[in-house]
């Protein structure tokens, strides 16, 4: 019996790291993404590993701060499978964050990974949301270390006098970001506006002006 309750704990929490996992794990050495073709598969179809080179698996992207002189302040550099092929199959991206000062982040989540930021130079005051409508916050600067849960709606906001960065990193070779402002207000076709004046208790004039502002900076 003891053998038999130990065999089924094992068999259950190999199924809850199985269900937990973003990316499936790689079935072979590398599959480098064809970004280039047609067919269409959960990810990237593999490029024939007689062309795989070290380019494949290599970037500068990040080395360098992103312009951060738009609406919001800040800049999101992806390094992520669309950047660096060889990233397919293997369940890992980067970004960098660039934020002027009073940039911000806006609240936004991540579909498909958790996200954990590290700060590369200021500081931040960053804060995720439960879906018991909690905020968890805090002020992290140079050094400091902070994880947004997969899913949950999340934000950076550099309050300092001075530029701000952090390097992020997903569980995902693809995590997707939606802005809920843009995604709500700037989708294609449009959300209703009786919807958005109903769901944020506002009148027309209001949302139509949210929407044009968003568009303008698609």
């Amino acid at each position: 019996m003891k053998l038999t309750g130990l065999f089924l704990l094992v068999t259950l929490a190999l199924l809850l790291a199985i269900a937990v996992s973003s990316d499936p794990d790689p079935l072979q050495d590398l599959c480098v993404a064809d970004l280039a073709s047609g067919v269409k598969v959960n990810g990237f179809t593999c490029k024939d590993t007689s062309k795989v080179n070290a380019s494949d698996f290599s970037s500068n992207i990040l080395a360098k701060p992103g312009a951060t002189n738009n609406t919001f302040g800040s800049l999101v550099t992806g390094a992520n499978v669309q950047k660096i092929p060889g990233l397919n199959t293997l369940g890992v991206s980067l970004s960098r964050i660039d934020y002027a000062p009073g940039g911000i982040n806006p609240p936004h989540t991540h579909p498909r990974a958790t996200e954990i930021v590290f700060v590369l130079e200021g500081q931040l005051d960053v804060g995720f949301i439960t879906t018991a409508n909690v905020l968890i916050s805090k002020t992290i600067v140079k050094g400091d270390i902070f994880v947004f849960p997969k899913g949950l709606i999340h934000f950076q906001k550099n309050n300092a006098k001075v530029p701000a960065a952090v390097i992020s990193a997903f569980n995902s070779q693809l995590p997707g970001t939606q802005s809920i402002a843009t995604t709500l207000f700037a989708a294609t076709p449009p959300v209703p506006d009786h919807v958005l004046t109903k769901t944020f208790q506002v009148g027309t004039r209001e949302v139509e002006k949210i929407k044009s502002r968003l568009a303008s900076k698609k």
